[in-house]
């Protein structure tokens, strides 16, 4: 392995070091999301039933306390409840916006190598190619097949080795987005909740 790595050419580093970042980046979100998944579960039911025993106070209480992104729109929401519906609806859909921005952070970087990836391990074959012609080119065109495709088998080394960090990638990212857009489901949810114990 560390063989082919050799023979790819320096374009082989900059790909392993997008795939190491990749690697940081997908297990960094996995354990953000971990720390936050169950956090604030059950908050909006709790928060409206409080609001519907006219324990305002309370409510804000417990939003505060649940260190959660629920908990954080929640406390956004409270403090205009008695504002214009719509002002209210804009401040909810601000604070959910923003929640998940966060939690999202990082995850469109990992689109971005899943992009360039393979784009370098092109570039790589493209040099590999030039300097094997280069090499044809300074034997008078005398080369045998064997030579001819020794050269064009290590060009295309960086092509294999960026479609190989690429498709991981790729998988992660669509994994992760996924995880996002359920998480906004359930803060979306949250604060129909929420919209509900103050008609």
């Amino acid at each position: 392995m560390l063989e082919f790595f050799s023979k790819g050419g320096i374009i082989m580093w900059p790909i392993l070091l997008c795939s190491v970042f990749a690697l940081a980046i997908f297990a960094e979100r996995l354990i953000r999301f971990a720390k936050t998944q169950n956090r604030g579960a059950g908050l909006s039911e709790k928060v409206a039933f409080l609001l519907l025993d006219g324990k305002e106070q309370e409510a804000i209480r417990e939003a505060e306390t649940s260190v959660s992104p629920m908990g954080n729109v929640l406390v956004q929401a409270i403090g205009v409840k008695d504002k214009d519906r719509e002002i209210l609806e804009t401040v909810i859909i601000n604070a959910i916006d923003e929640e998940v921005r966060t939690i999202s952070s990082h995850i469109q970087a990992l689109a971005t190598i899943g992009n360039i990836a393979p784009l370098l391990g092109l570039l790589g074959t493209v040099f590999g190619m030039i300097k094997a012609f280069m090499v044809i080119q300074q034997m008078g065109g005398k080369v045998n097949a064997a030579v001819l495709a020794g050269g064009i088998w290590e060009a295309m080394l960086t092509t294999a080795f960026g479609l190989s960090v690429a498709l991981p990638t790729m998988m992660a990212h669509s994994y992760l987005t996924s995880r996002v857009d359920k998480y906004e489901a359930k803060l979306q949810d949250g604060a129909v909740t929420f919209l509900k114990s103050i008609k």
